[in-house]
């Protein structure tokens, strides 16, 4: 591969583009190699050197042997760091030898390995890798919502390597465990990969979903080791062990090589368009990235681009494609679109294409982020921030994999959090990644699966611990309301309904509502009923496979929402207004006269109107008012309370505070994520000048899951850093009155009205004057510091 020196100008606009924020090196790395562990099977070590691993590196060989000596151990390390094998080893070789010995029977001897991942194309990727060994007594599967029925039993009575993911362990494992007694007795490890994605309401979700299957194990008389691959986390010893509810190891020191990496800062320029109140607007992330990807590809260089969402993956690649055909007709074709949503045949043709190089460009949602084996890269884009570091330097990780350098460039929207980090690079490259943020404990969460665990086997006096302090008291409240039975032996689940039916690892609250092509009849698919007044009222535009539909009705009495096929070229974002009503106060701190409180509210939403926007510019084509009824969510909040005394001292006249509150809200909410490993949409907030249950000037952020989702409580332990980052993205915005880069919110009912940018900036001095002190995240804007 070309010097990286040589590929920063192949981004566009020359050697030193205004666009460019930042450059930063990362250095290479030199390999750090350990011996094979003595209990590893010649076989095993054969047939890893049939694949060119002649020794494995020394953070490999020391998660085995942690694994191999019965401790549960997480494996954190950075992309291609082959984690994958510090897994393998000590599962293949139990698998190995227990064939070889003949003890594979109904009872608890012998060996097999159960494997999750939260997507298909990662356990499909895994079941290449373990088939490439060539080893006859790994008799590896997948075992997911593609799996052929008469392929199941198969699987259950003769596989012993099960790739499977959260959703077939919940819904087609668990609830049929009598089917898979033989496995379950049999069970040595328990694979928990890419285990930083489980965080929030999904990483509670899976948490019990997990104590759920160690129950079972016990059940069957098994105690797997349960072994998990991270990407780098603050503290992976403590996130996983909440995931599965036990003590861990962790090996996070990294001995893998890796090529040098130049990282670029990239800012799209401000444009002549306007936004809501006059305010200036950026070029977007699409449209810039898009044009970077064609750069690239017309220069021969692989590239990968990440954004989250599926129309964005879509957009950029079409996009791309038209600008490559301008100049090299022949090369539009090597630029594809790789999403979830995609047949599992189309999905394994794009990664052959992409492995074998006759893909040039591909844009992708996260489904590409993770252990994927598509090593020769030569860039990555990253358009808007994946939201945690963590994903950051797994996303740009892809590029290098080979041990060549590399080029990176994270692309930011228009967004207070993007602008933030574009120009304090600091708070990227010098601060640890963050920790998973996940509470298992969560009663909307943890109560339905209680229901579930009774479903599966009756649950005992004695085993309710295993589902934390909460659980005992969750149980009484669920036989109250009539989910349970109690009898002396423990709970029962007496429902002729399947309990399973009440979670939904990936959403929650509300029920499924069904989506339907009013042309065809035909079932589109599901959402989740607090998401349709946001994403399928009527008028909205919603997006499947690739294909766009207008939703015609939301009929909430008969559960479905009416859609019909359409090509527009815009969006659709709801606007709502929100109040707090606070229920409980569960912990304060003060700073002089200024308190920061984290507990229990009600919050209660009306979806009010949305707006139409143009997909490449984000222009506000139109605003249509919607009529739909309110709705409460009990969550979790933070709030700071400040006596108006304090403000007018701050500078801040009376008429000022309402703007002044609201555009610092504003900008807290976009800030959160850097503090927590949240996603701005996780979380909403509210302020007020004066609101009735503090009695003084409030800002409110809550998460916007019911029973919290452990976010604001990371914002609340933080607060210090969190609101000096705020206030110094605030300052650093190159707009007179504020924007969508710093104060203005694309959710806000009130159409982003009263904001004061400097009176926001005061308010925060205020608060923080006398906080403790934090770590600075950096508050230099540097226009060149490359």
């Amino acid at each position: 591969m070309t010097d990286f020196r040589t590929l920063v100008p192949l981004l566009g606009h020359g050697s030193d583009p205004e666009a460019l924020r930042h450059l930063r090196i990362l250095p290479a790395r030199d390999a750090v190699h350990g011996p094979w562990p003595e209990w590893v099977h010649p076989d095993v070590v054969e047939a890893y050197g049939r694949l060119g691993v002649q020794e494995p590196w020394l953070h490999q060989v020391q998660a085995a042997m942690s694994a191999h000596d019965g401790h549960h151990t997480i494996v954190s390390t950075g992309t291609a760091s082959g984690k994958s094998l510090a897994y393998q080893l000590p599962a293949v070789d139990a698998i190995h030898r227990s064939v070889l010995e003949g003890s594979v029977t109904l009872e608890a001897s012998g060996a097999v390995v159960l494997y999750l991942s939260p997507t298909k194309a990662l356990a499909a990727d895994q079941l290449t890798a373990l088939n490439a060994l060539g080893l006859k007594s790994v008799r590896a599967s997948t075992y997911d919502g593609d799996t052929e029925a008469g392929e199941r039993r198969w699987i259950r009575d003769n596989a012993n390597f099960v790739l499977a993911n959260p959703d077939m362990l919940h819904f087609g494992i668990l609830p049929n465990h009598p089917w898979w007694a033989r496995f379950f007795r049999r069970l040595s490890y328990v694979v928990i990969d890419e285990a930083h994605s489980y965080r929030g309401v999904f990483g509670a979700h899976v948490a019990n979903l997990l104590r759920r299957l160690r129950r079972i194990c016990t059940h069957y008389g098994a105690d797997p080791v349960f072994i998990g691959a991270s990407a780098t986390s603050a503290d992976p010893e403590e996130s996983f062990g909440r995931l599965i509810g036990a003590p861990v190891r962790a090996v996070t020191t990294d001995f893998s090589p890796h090529g040098e990496t130049a990282v670029a800062l990239w800012e799209p320029p401000l444009t002549e368009a306007r936004g809501e109140n006059g305010a200036p607007r950026r070029r977007t992330a699409i449209a810039e990235t898009s044009n970077l990807l064609a750069n690239l590809v017309c220069s021969q260089v692989r590239t990968i681009a990440f954004i989250k969402s599926r129309r964005g993956a879509e957009t950029i690649s079409t996009m791309a494609q038209r600008h490559v055909d301008e100049v090299h007709p022949s090369l539009p074709g090597r630029i594809a679109a790789y999403r979830s949503g995609y047949l599992p045949e189309e999905r394994r043709e794009l990664e052959r294409r992409l492995r074998n190089g006759e893909l040039l460009g591909i844009a992708s949602t996260s489904a590409l982020e993770l252990g994927i084996d598509i090593a020769g890269l030569d860039a990555v884009l990253v358009a808007g921030w994946p939201g945690t570091r963590a994903s950051f330097f797994q996303q740009i990780g892809r590029a290098g994999r080979a041990g060549q350098n590399a080029l990176a460039a994270f692309v930011a929207s228009d967004d207070p959090l993007d602008t933030y980090l574009v120009n304090h690079p600091e708070a990227i490259f010098d601060i640890s990644v963050e920790a998973t943020v996940l509470d298992p404990a969560n009663p909307y969460v943890l109560g339905p699966h209680l229901c579930a665990a009774a479903a599966e086997q009756p649950l005992r006096p004695e085993e309710a611990a295993l589902f934390g302090p909460t659980a005992a008291g969750l149980l009484d409240s669920l036989v109250e309301r009539g989910y349970l039975r109690r009898r002396p032996s423990g709970w029962f689940w007496t429902h002729p309904e399947s309990a399973a039916s009440m979670v939904n690892l990936r959403a929650d609250g509300g029920g499924p509502m069904s989506i339907i092509d009013s042309e065809t009849g035909s079932l589109l698919g599901t959402m989740d009923s607090p998401q349709t007044h946001y994403q399928a009222h009527t008028g909205a535009i919603y997006v499947h496979q690739g294909a766009s539909y207008l939703v015609d009705e939301l009929n909430e009495e008969d559960h479905c929402v009416l859609v019909h096929r359409a090509a527009p070229d815009f969006y659709t974002q709801a606007r709502d207004i929100t109040t707090v009503e606070v229920l409980e106060t569960l912990r304060t701190q003060g700073w002089g006269e200024v308190t920061a409180h984290f507990g229990e509210v009600r919050v209660t939403t009306q979806v009010v109107s949305f707006q139409r926007k143009a997909l490449i510019s984000n222009e506000i084509l139109g605003e249509e008012p919607l009529d739909l009824g309110a709705r409460d969510l009990f969550t979790k909040a933070v709030w700071f309370t400040v006596p108006e005394r304090r403000l007018v001292s701050a500078g801040i006249v009376p008429g000022s505070i309402p703007g002044a509150l609201h555009a610092a809200e504003h900008a807290a909410i976009g800030l959160l994520p850097l503090v927590a490993s949240s996603d701005r949409w996780d979380i909403g907030g509210v302020s007020t000048a004066l609101h009735a249950d503090t009695e003084m000037p409030t800002i409110f952020v809550y998460d916007g899951h019911a029973g919290g989702a452990g976010f604001v409580e990371r914002g609340y332990e933080r607060a210090t850093t969190w609101l000096g980052a705020t206030r110094d993205a605030i300052s650093a915005c190159e707009c007179d009155a504020g924007c969508p880069s710093c104060v203005q919110s694309p959710k806000c009912g009130n159409k982003n009205n009263p904001l004061d940018k400097n009176g926001a900036v005061s308010l925060i001095g205020s608060l923080l004057r006398n906080a403790p002190r934090a770590r600075s995240l950096g508050a230099r804007r540097d226009r060149n510091p490359h």
